[in-house]
């Protein structure tokens, strides 16, 4: 990065084509627009975007160099990533077919199955706290916009980290929105609600399957 600016075109430019990305958040923020309606999305978006703050922390208090030189800390982070992403998998699939075929795009999450708007919003941050990648992810893109010479690198990293925030609010809200579009349509058929369940389950353990595979 040249010049003093704070935030460069490229760096706006950059981090969204990265937040509107497909990952886990994405895929989950999707889920519970579709299965769950546009105001249980917004939670979900809610709970991903604060998800990124200890990666944000961790990197900017130099201390993603731990999980990328010792071998233990990342595979237990990883570990636990990749158990997580397994019972979100396992959670989806045994609700297949089990949500309320109801007209109501807006109705509250069931309580007793789990899914008030707090669990989904926690869920939605655990998915990021528990991904080892997003803290050496940070480490290597932010600093990137930021002068070598800048003496107030803090700073500058703490304003770039909060519009990668709110770009990352902002792009998963627009997604939650377009799924809950959906959702009368799915809801309609047991079938069809079955079927995009099964499928988020399997995204999931995709997601699973590719964090075991991944090194540092």
């Amino acid at each position: 990065m040249t010049g003093n600016a704070f935030v460069s075109p490229e760096y706006l430019a950059t981090a969204f084509l990265v937040v509107l990305a497909p990952g886990t958040g994405v895929i989950y923020t999707l889920s519970i627009g579709v299965l769950h309606g546009a105001r249980a999305s917004v939670a979900a978006a809610l709970g991903c975007t604060f998800g990124i703050v200890p990666s944000l922390t961790a990197s900017a208090l130099g201390l993603a160099t731990l999980l990328h030189t010792s071998v233990i800390a990342f595979q237990i982070v990883k570990i636990l990533g990749i158990a997580y992403l397994l019972y979100l998998a396992w959670d989806m699939w045994r609700g297949s077919g089990t949500l309320p075929t109801s007209s109501d795009a807006e109705a509250e999450p069931d309580q007793k199955s789990g899914w008030s708007w707090a669990t989904i919003a926690v869920r939605g941050a655990a998915i990021n706290i528990l991904n080892p990648k997003l803290a050496l992810f940070f480490t290597a893109f932010l600093p990137q916009f930021i002068p070598v010479n800048a003496t107030d690198f803090v700073t500058r990293f703490a304003v770039l980290s909060g519009i990668f925030m709110i770009l990352t609010f902002v792009v998963f809200v627009g997604y939650g929105m377009l799924a809950s579009g959906i959702r009368h349509r799915v809801l309609s058929s047991a079938r069809a609600t079955r079927w995009i369940q099964r499928t988020f389950a399997a995204a999931f353990a995709a997601f699973a399957a590719r964090l075991a595979v991944t090194e540092r």
